[in-house]
């Protein structure tokens, strides 16, 4: 089997920990299927590069070969400063309808953590994609929008609010909540997963965060009934899958003092981002955080960490990230075997103490390598 993955590098520390980490993600798989599997990655433009070669941060050419792809992988991206697009990530998710951003976070050997059990963390986070507050509505203090929208809250819809104010719109739907939380229950019940749970704050904004909540739950009980039973209804039961909800702040407490009892979650756009991150930093931090974004035909893996511009192109930047992104693709295509040489050599190379300057920071008497060079030592665990 040959699949062709897709790749954009990436900008900032993109391109070096890309160089880094694809050798060791070929390496897992020629180790793993000898040759009987490989993958062909074709490169696609965006982002600086983009900019430099077309004129353009995001050519329609890349676009239109998305539209199409299975697999695709990619960098971070930075945002253009003065013009241009808000967010290239955020329009390749919207653009693309990649509505289910999924991350796991989990505990590796050796990594010396700010909390007491980072070894009970396992979770992996779904979090809505396209919606919420990252749909960029959104008008600034004093301009010609902001005023009329205020003045039809204020004078149609009785809303308080100071005409000078800066507002933005929170959209959540039904059909985008309904889709995150059934892909979330999906794994759950396919990975023989525990639990999920939803997080919202729908005890203050009840008709978007609540709504996804109670669209959630719909969505267990309507679709996946002889799979699940909510946390109200367990009552001991172990063979089924248990649905939960937790007000966000609350969360936040709840991973911190009793990750145990968290397996899946599944949550809206901003909730997720903050969350995921700080799942990432009681484990090691972004650079051991992989990710993928998907639609329906569409997975487009990358790291969860940004472009790092501050150390680009000092080969200090940790490739883990990219690495652990490509044992997800490598999972997501039924090339477990390959994907478990991956993590086995991480638990490896974090256990033998040389890693990158960002681990090392978390590590007693761990020596810094540089990117280039801590790949080789992942391979070289293969």
């Amino acid at each position: 089997m040959k699949k062709t993955v897709y790749f954009i590098a990436g900008d900032g520390i993109g391109p070096e920990v890309f160089k880094a980490g694809r050798p060791v993600i070929d390496a897992a798989v020629a180790k793993a299927y000898n040759g009987e599997h490989s993958l062909v990655w074709e490169e696609l433009l965006a982002g600086e590069k983009a900019y430099k070669e077309t004129g353009n941060y995001l050519p329609q050419e890349t676009l239109d070969t998305l539209q199409s792809a299975e697999l695709a992988f990619k960098g971070p991206l930075a945002t253009p400063i003065a013009g241009g697009f808000r967010s290239l990530n955020v329009t390749l998710r919207q653009t693309l309808d990649l509505f289910a951003c999924i991350r796991p976070i989990r505990y590796f050997e050796g990594i010396e953590s700010p909390v007491k059990r980072p070894d009970l963390v396992d979770m992996i986070v779904f979090r809505e994609n396209t919606e919420d507050v990252y749909a960029g509505i959104e008008y600034a203090s004093g301009t010609d929008e902001a005023k009329r929208l205020l003045e039809f809250l204020r004078d149609e819809l009785g809303a308080n609010v100071d005409v000078s104010a800066g507002v933005g719109v929170k959209p959540i739907t039904e059909k985008g909540s309904k889709r995150l939380v059934r892909k979330a229950i999906e794994h759950a019940v396919s990975q023989g997963k525990p639990n999920v749970t939803l997080v919202h704050k729908g005890n203050i904004m009840k008709y978007t965060e609540g709504a996804f909540r109670n669209w959630g739950y719909e969505v267990a009980a309507d679709e996946f009934a002889d799979s699940v039973v909510t946390e109200a209804d367990a009552k001991g039961e172990t063979s089924k899958v248990i649905i939960k909800d937790r007000i966000a702040d609350a969360m936040f407490q709840e991973v911190l003092m009793r990750p145990q009892e968290y397996s899946v979650i599944a949550t809206t756009n901003l909730n997720g981002d903050y969350i995921s991150d700080a799942l990432a930093a009681q484990v090691g931090g972004l650079g051991l955080a992989p990710g993928v974004n998907m639609n329906q035909t569409l997975a487009f893996f990358e790291p969860t960490h940004g472009t790092a511009p501050t150390i680009a192109g000092m080969d200090k930047a940790n490739p883990g990230s990219i690495i652990l992104s490509g044992a997800m693709m490598l999972e997501h295509i039924g090339l477990n075997d390959a994907a478990s040489l991956i993590h086995a050599a991480m638990d490896k190379a974090i256990s033998g103490k040389k890693v990158t300057i960002d681990l090392v920071n978390q590590m007693e008497g761990a020596t810094a390598v540089g990117c280039t060079e801590f790949g080789e030592i992942l391979a070289s665990y293969l």
